[in-house]
C-alpha cells in the first residue's frame, strides 16, 4: 500500500522570493529618479529688497484648452521648445507659467521639460 503525501513543499517558493528580494535590492539604487526640484522662496519684505531693478522674467500663460501663450500670441505644443530656446535668453531671471485652474497637469509638465531642456533654471507657477 502506497502513502499520499499531504504536505506542500514551499523550499522551492522560499528559493524563488529570496532570488527576487536580492534582485530587486540590488535594482533599487540604480534606478533613477526623475522628478522636479522645487525650492520654497523666502518670505522676504518690500523694506528687505536692495535692488529696484525690474525682474526680467518671461512669462507664458497656459488656457483651459491647453493652448500656450507668450506676449500674448499662441504657440503650438510642437514649436514650444523652440521659441522657448529663443526668448529665455532675453529673459535671465526665469519664467512665469500661469495657468487656468481647467488647464490639463500633462500641459503644464510638457511645459516645464520643454523649458528645463531649453536652458531655464528658475520656474514659478501662478494660476490666474
Amino acid at each position: 500500500m502506497r502513502e499520499t503525501f499531504n504536505e506542500i513543499n514551499i523550499t522551492p517558493l522560499t528559493d524563488i522570493f529570496l532570488v527576487l528580494l536580492i534582485i530587486m535590492m540590488v535594482i533599487a539604487p540604480l534606478l533613477d529618479q526623475q522628478g522636479i526640484s522645487l525650492t520654497v522662496p523666502e518670505n522676504v519684505e518690500a523694506s528687505q529688497i536692495k535692488d529696484n531693478k525690474d525682474p526680467q522674467i518671461l512669462t507664458i500663460v497656459v488656457t483651459a484648452n491647453d493652448k500656450y501663450f507668450i506676449h500674448n500670441e499662441e504657440v503650438s505644443p510642437d514649436l514650444l521648445g523652440t521659441v522657448l530656446s529663443k526668448e529665455i535668453k532675453n529673459y535671465p531671471d526665469g519664467l512665469l507659467i500661469e495657468t487656468d485652474g481647467e488647464a490639463t497637469h500633462g500641459a503644464i509638465v510638457k511645459l516645464m521639460d520643454k523649458a528645463r531642456y531649453a536652458g531655464v533654471k528658475a520656474i514659478s507657477l501662478d494660476q490666474i
